[in-house]
């Protein structure tokens, strides 16, 4: 998704068995790592994925921090559309 500051980056969503949604994202456009802050962020991925700032945006700095992620920051993260299960 385009941010606002004009950069982009690559946001994922994992869903789990048991329902649980999880996002994530990566400012260096990894799908990988993006997947990985997803699945820890649902709960199906137990150690922290490493995240190295690379923008210093509200969301590295939030998830670095250990703090809720601002999702909201992004007006274009609201518009996202998801596949449906």
């Amino acid at each position: 998704m385009r941010l606002q500051s004009g950069h982009e980056a690559l946001v994922a969503r994992v869903l789990t068995r048991e329902g649980k949604t999880g996002f994530g994202f990566s400012f260096r456009l990894d799908a990988a790592e993006a997947r990985h802050m997803a699945e820890w962020h649902a709960g199906a991925r137990t150690e922290r994925p490493p995240v190295e700032p690379v923008l210093g945006h509200p969301w590295e700095k939030a998830f670095l921090e250990k703090k809720t992620i601002p999702w909201d920051y992004e007006p274009g993260f609201a518009s996202l559309a998801w596949v449906a299960e």
